[in-house]
């Protein structure tokens, strides 16, 4: 969180764009949550980059950090509630097979 931060400068703006980007990936799991026609990939860097692993194409794996003092409480909540909502989306069966490699002569 920005407010618990303190950041300024240089800070401020990293802050200001993982916020940001964070948002954006929110916005591509509620798209896909809800079935709709339009996932907004291209809204940042990191939904762009993660767009194969979400699309069907890959098997995605979510960890989420909380902190056990009281004063991290509320942000471990939010967390605990981004990764509910993660958790209803079905991103389906991936639409690509991988050859099996450990089989193969070296």
């Amino acid at each position: 969180r920005l407010s618990r931060s303190n950041a300024t400068g240089s800070q401020l703006k990293e802050t200001q764009a993982i916020n940001k980007s964070l948002s954006c990936l929110t916005d591509v799991f509620t798209a896909i949550g809800s079935k709709a026609g339009h996932v907004p990939f291209r809204n940042s860097k990191l939904t762009h980059i993660l767009s194969p692993a979400l699309s069907g194409d890959g098997k995605t794996l979510m960890m989420v950090n909380l902190s056990p003092t009281e004063e991290s409480a509320f942000e471990s909540l939010c967390s605990l509630r981004f990764a509910a909502n993660v958790n209803k989306c079905e991103l389906g069966k991936p639409k690509r097979s991988v050859k099996d490699v450990s089989s193969s002569p070296a």
